[in-house]
């Protein structure tokens, strides 16, 4: 989501480069551009025009200073519309000072309700919190069977009873209570379409249980829609916060930008994708940043310390710059990063990732290939790949499924990072024998090199057009 209003905005700094000061003429060709971005992007009409109105009173006339170009200035200032439609600050959880904090989940049906329930819950016990799931969806069958499946998937217990939905969750506030629990997550019935019948049971939930929030889920498949949703059903509960679910659909992406302008409700939380990990709060200014190509490196960071074990990684490093990292370490790493997810998600996050690295399915399936190459070896070719033969090679190849030349470029590749991790171990040392720096390599050479393992991609720090790399596509540095 957001491909192609990104590609656009970011072509719109391409061209803005190199010019000392922006015209009129010049700001009406960029804001027309910028129109037509977010109006494809399915963009509120209103939200658009409002935000094009207020970047056209900030550029006009304005001469840049030395450090800034156009470009870097036209960004700035996207940038911080962007944040600001997306919600302009990320929605902190204020929670009850007596427990539960009681939280009602409401929204259409097939909007992702019920999975938003149990991967919101899952995100709450990882805040260290004792969430407790109640199944007041009373409607659709098997609903509160689904419920359950998904709580003992995440390790939180399920609370319902047949009957009435609104005496089952005034219940499973006591139940909470009963057993300790600080927060309540209610899953109502969803709707067909927006049905008073329907709209007057939730309200009804709602005024037994009291919730300190109402999140409305929304599915960000539908466009508009979902924003006319959210508008009517804020009417009728006031809503504290909206769930994205879908975010990592192909969809245009305008509900999540018009959502806070149109209702003035922020986008709480959103769902990246269908594993039952991929949720998160939604950060606007990431958000924003990973539109506009310049990354998200904070989320990066925030998975990457879910899956890997400090110890282990410090460990692993130890041993590349000593060179001793070995293809059973490099496949304990790809296994890990298995765990957070898509390889084509983590490119999203990496700042000035080329489109086509985003969008390519290659690199999950390089890993993949990979991954059944070094399967089909040995412990101790694994750990001394110098002694792989020819013989050794075609046996390794018909059982992983692959190519000679596949198990061949592996090795090559694989003993090449091996010389590599070597001249950033000596970097990593106080000059001695080694002369003043005659094996010394930049990080951003050897980032490049690492990146070849798969596919020829790039190190973070080698793709064309990431900023200070120099590339033909190279994205203006963010301007402080």
């Amino acid at each position: 989501m957001f491909d192609s209003l990104g590609d656009r905005l970011q072509g719109i700094a391409k061209r803005l480069r190199g010019k000392g000061r922006l015209t009129e003429a010049d700001v009406d060709e960029v804001l027309a551009e910028i129109r037509t971005a977010l109006l494809e992007a399915d963009v509120n009409v209103g939200v658009v025009r409002d935000v094009v109105a207020r970047i056209r009173e900030q550029t006009i006339g304005v001469t840049v200073s030395e450090a800034l170009d156009p470009s870097q200035q036209i960004i700035k200032i996207v940038n911080a519309e962007l944040v600001a439609m997306l919600g302009g600050e990320t929605l902190k959880i204020a929670y009850s000072s007596i427990p539960p904090t009681v939280i009602l989940m409401a929204g259409l049906q097939g909007s992702g309700k019920t999975t938003s329930a149990a991967k919101l819950a899952r995100w709450f016990k990882s805040q260290g919190r004792q969430p407790l799931l109640v199944g007041a969806d009373l409607q659709r069958p098997a609903a509160v069977d689904q419920l359950r499946t998904l709580g003992a998937q995440v390790g939180v217990p399920v609370f319902s009873e047949p009957g009435d939905p609104v005496n089952t969750a005034r219940r499973g506030l006591e139940e909470a209570r009963r057993l300790g629990k600080d927060i309540l997550i209610v899953d109502t019935a969803g709707r067909l379409a927006i049905d008073e019948e329907m709209m007057q049971q939730v309200a009804d939930i709602s005024r037994a249980i009291i919730p300190k929030y109402t999140f409305l889920v929304v599915d960000a498949m539908t466009g508009q829609d979902a924003v006319s949703v959210a508008k009517t059903f804020d009417e009728r509960l006031a809503i504290d916060g909206v769930i994205l679910s879908k975010l990592d659909g192909d969809a245009r992406g305008g509900a999540a930008l018009s959502v806070k302008t149109v209702i003035g409700k922020p986008i709480a939380f959103a769902a990246t994708g269908e594993r039952i990990d991929a949720f998160e709060q939604f950060h606007p200014d990431r958000m924003a940043g990973r539109i506009l190509g310049m990354g998200d490196v904070l989320t990066l960071i925030e998975q990457a310390e879910k899956v890997f074990e400090v110890d282990k990684a410090e460990e692993t490093a130890a041993r590349m710059l000593e060179g001793q990292f070995t293809l059973e370490d490099f496949l304990e790493q790809l296994q890990q990063l298995k765990k957070m997810g898509p390889l084509s998600g983590i490119m999203g996050m990496l700042p000035g990732m080329p489109k086509e690295m985003k969008d390519a399915q290659v690199g999950d399936d390089q890993v993949k290939l990979t991954e059944a190459i070094i399967r089909s070896m040995t412990s101790h070719e694994r750990r001394s790949p110098e002694i792989i033969n020819g013989s050794r090679r075609t046996r390794i190849a018909t059982g992983s499924g692959t190519q000679v030349a596949d198990v061949n470029k592996l090795i090559k590749q694989f003993t090449e990072m091996q010389k590599m991790m070597k001249k950033m171990g000596g970097l990593a040392k106080p000059q001695g024998k080694q002369g003043k720096g005659k094996n010394k390599v930049s990080t951003r050479q050897a980032m490049r090199e690492l990146g070849d393992m798969f596919g020829g991609a790039g190190g973070p720090g080698g793709f064309p057009g990431m900023p200070g790399a120099g590339g033909p596509g190279q994205f203006p540095p963010f301007p402080k």
